[in-house]
């Protein structure tokens, strides 16, 4: 590259367990194999075991391929693009190598994996990769700080991000010892007044007592917002506490997120538990990313795994329908995504793994009369959340870790992945030579205006998005003082090419994130239907992770292959299902309060 150039490649180029913790490869379980009619051509038919078209190749469709080939079911995923691994993919951005070298890497956005995940690394560490002793799990790697990075003169909030060295003893972890952690957490840095510092601890104090019921039924249904009085309080805790753990994390405004999701998994997994090392991925950080571009540290292996378990891959297929007669599925009409003749692919069972914009779709009236829950998913809401990858002369790592742009317009997170990548050399293995790094950034807010043009991230160009966004990233890494960011650095940008028609009447992003509203919850289908051969999987389905995750995608495509099992009456062992940890200490308190709620009264520690 001699000068800036813009990459738009084309889409081809608790604690509570259930099942066993073995894993052993039982050739032939579930039966005499069915009928299948106009599989993928030049595959050969599995020798036993029955069949199973899995409908998207993204993390919940090859965690169920996984699993049923572990099991002997002999398996075809039917995937949109030409890679794998859906939003989790690689994507190289074409025409950037050089002399020997690769395309310079580039994703929908950066992945993350908290060390409350603890499904998804189970299924990480049973595919291989030469060197590794736990496979593709050994290429996870800690992020030790995360910076929140402020604007207008305010000091930004650097926290490390190790575990606990000295964590309470089991019987220590009271009501009154949580509070003061918390409050001491706000204290570092934040200009919040004494008073809303102390409510908000208050209100935490009320999740995490709350017994079940009173989640599910009643917090639930009222917004994050209200339920931290966020309206009534300082700006500084509306950034803080209110937009910076919904809309900046999950692309979900706070006016309207789940109390529910937002307590249970962000604050409690993810920050309370996760700081305290407990419920976590064995001796796993809050945060870890990968030590490589994420098809080469895991959607390369994880393929070439699979195809040696006699996974078969339909690359490059539309799904338009899944038909139904006589209460089953009947079979799946599809064609190659770029069009051509359709044609009908059967299995005994199907696992639709497809995004939910995309599933529905393909469940016609008969299929939705079957289950009334296929129809009750039109009313989950997704929204934007797509990076762009700046690729720079200099390395600027920023910060060992995740970066989270409070104040920006757009919501903005990011972060400097070279510094994470140690059998990489950025500028030998990438490119044309000249890029040293890449920092990853995130847009959550696609609708409000930003800071140069005054105009919605939809209603710019993609050259006027990339201009905003990199005026909002400087505005919070560069602000007192400080250079960071140079402009002169910048050599070039990648944006997913999912997204379309940007400054244009019709915007479209083809890559949608689920986003968690109140009521959500009562909306989300389990992934075992009511049509006898169909189970559904993806980060829609109700897990017990709940938010939308490459963990939930996982959680969700166990349930299914375990609904799938018990279809079969097969002896296969069943998934292993790891739930979010409870703290025991809690649970005398929540016995409490589950009398309290019954009985119409508020949680003990709710003081309005």
């Amino acid at each position: 590259m001699t000068t800036e150039h813009t990459h738009e490649p084309q889409e081809n180029a608790g604690h509570a367990q259930t099942g066993h913790t073995r894993r052993r490869f039982l050739a032939g379980a579930g039966g005499a194999a069915g009928a299948v009619a106009l599989w993928p051509v030049g595959t050969a038919k599995a020798a036993a075991g029955k069949r199973v078209a899995v409908l998207g190749g993204g993390v919940s469709g090859l965690s169920a391929a996984h699993e049923l080939a572990e099991r002997g079911y002999a398996v075809t995923v039917y995937e949109y693009y030409d890679t794998l691994g859906g939003k989790a993919r690689s994507m190289p951005v074409p025409g950037t190598a050089a002399d020997g070298r690769a395309d310079l890497p580039a994703e929908h956005g950066f992945r993350f994996f908290p060390g409350f995940y603890r499904n998804l690394p189970d299924t990480m560490r049973r595919i291989p990769v030469p060197g590794n002793a736990h496979g593709v799990h050994d290429n996870l790697v800690s992020g030790t700080e995360a910076l929140f990075a402020r604007t207008g003169g305010r000091p930004d909030l650097h926290f490390p991000l190790r575990r606990a060295t000295t964590p309470p003893r089991p019987g220590d972890l009271t009501p009154g010892w949580i509070r003061d952690q918390i409050l001491s957490a706000l204290d570092l840095g934040t200009r919040l007044p004494a008073h809303e510092a102390a409510y908000f601890a208050d209100r935490l104090l009320v999740h995490l007592t709350s017994c079940d019921a009173r989640r599910e039924e009643h917090w639930e249904k009222v917004a994050w917002w209200d339920f931290i009085r966020a309206e009534e309080m300082s700006a500084e805790y509306q950034t803080l506490l209110g937009i910076g753990q919904t809309r900046n994390l999950v692309a979900t405004r706070a006016e309207v997120a789940s109390t529910r999701t937002v307590g249970r998994v962000i604050i409690e997994a993810l920050l309370l538990w996760g700081l305290l090392g407990r419920g976590m991925d064995g001796d796993a950080d809050v945060d870890r990313v990968l030590n490589a571009p994420t098809s080469e540290a895991w959607i390369d292996p994880w393929e070439t795994h699979l195809r040696s378990l006699g996974v078969e891959f339909a690359l490059g297929t539309q799904v338009h329908e899944v038909g139904h007669a006589g209460g089953r599925v009947t079979g799946v009409r599809v064609s190659a995504r770029d069009g051509g003749d359709e044609r009908t692919v059967t299995a005994d069972h199907y696992i639709s793994a497809l995004p939910v914009e995309h599933a529905r779709q393909t469940w016609g009236p008969g299929l939705r009369a079957a289950d009334p829950q296929l129809a009750r998913c039109d009313a989950l809401r997704t929204d934007w959340m797509t990076g762009v990858m700046f690729y720079l002369r200099t390395p600027t790592p920023v910060v060992h870790g995740h970066i989270n742009c409070l104040d920006s317009p757009w919501s903005v997170t990011a972060v400097g992945q070279a510094q994470f990548w140690a059998g990489r050399d950025f500028s030998r293995d990438y490119g044309d030579g000249r890029a040293h790094d890449c920092l990853s950034a995130i847009i959550s807010e696609w609708d409000k205006p930003g800071i140069l043009y005054g105009k919605t991230a939809k209603e710019c160009t993609k050259e006027e998005v990339v201009a905003e966004l990199w005026a909002q990233l400087k505005d919070g890494l560069n602000d007192a003082g400080k250079t960071t960011l140079r402009d002169e650095d910048r050599l070039g940008w990648f944006m997913d090419p999912a997204v379309t028609g940007l400054g244009g009447p019709d915007p479209r992003n083809r890559e949608q994130l689920l986003i968690h509203p109140t009521g959500t919850l009562y909306n989300r289908p389990t992934a075992r239907t009511k049509v006898p051969n169909l189970y559904l999987a993806g980060d829609y389905v109700r897990t017990d992770v709940d938010l939308a995750t490459m963990e939930g995608a996982n959680e969700s495509a166990r349930r299914a292959v375990n609904a799938l099992l018990d279809a079969d009456n097969s002896g296969a062992e069943r998934c292993e299902i790891q739930e979010l940890y409870r703290p025991p200490e809690m649970e005398p308190l929540k016995r409490i309060d589950e009398v309290r709620y019954r009985l119409g009264l508020p949680n003990t520690f709710d003081l309005g």
